[in-house]
């Protein structure tokens, strides 16, 4: 490390950041547009692929609310797979805001889609199969505890803009 950036570092200054010295790349050996573009280009395709995920979700939540409409048959397990649309679009939705995946939102998902499973073909599996998605439930639910917990005896530091935004107040509200 040069003299001038510990210097910099000790008195928790950025070389480059207005506080005199020429601007530096943000990574050794990449010239700052190059990185600006990347960084541009990796965002576009994250949002890109947001929009496809949040598309396709609400096409297919289109596509079971008509055949409900046309069959006028609603059962639980479609109220259930809406569910699971529902929670896709939350989850894109907090990507999106955040830039930041909650773990717990695919582990909701994964539970009711278990259940949705276990309800279809419970009649048509053996006992043990049927134990043993109610133990993936069970373990999932324990996973969603756990990471729960951790949330609120670790939680994130918070950056400058507030990115990782979780505080333990924000998970004990209902």
């Amino acid at each position: 490390m040069s003299r001038a950036r510990a210097i910099a570092v000790g008195a928790g200054t950025n070389p480059g950041s207005g506080g005199g010295g020429p601007p530096r790349a943000s990574r050794p050996g990449l010239p700052e547009t190059a990185h600006k573009l990347g960084g541009w280009g990796l965002r576009s395709v994250e949002r890109g692929g947001l929009v496809i995920i949040l598309l396709a979700t609400m096409f297919a939540g289109y596509l079971k609310i008509r055949s409900m409409i046309v069959t006028h048959d609603v059962s639980i397990g479609d109220l259930l797979l809406l569910f699971i649309y529902l929670e896709v679009v939350s989850m894109t939705a907090v990507y999106w805001q955040a830039h930041k995946l909650p773990v717990r939102m695919p582990l909701y998902i994964a539970m009711v889609a278990l259940a949705r499973y276990l309800m279809f073909t419970a009649g048509k599996i053996d006992a043990a199969r049927i134990v043993a998605l109610s133990a993936a439930i069970l373990v999932l639910a324990l996973a969603v505890l756990v990471v729960r917990f951790g949330h609120l005896r670790f939680p994130y530091p918070e950056t400058r803009d507030g990115a990782w935004g979780e505080t333990p107040e924000e998970h004990l509200s209902p």
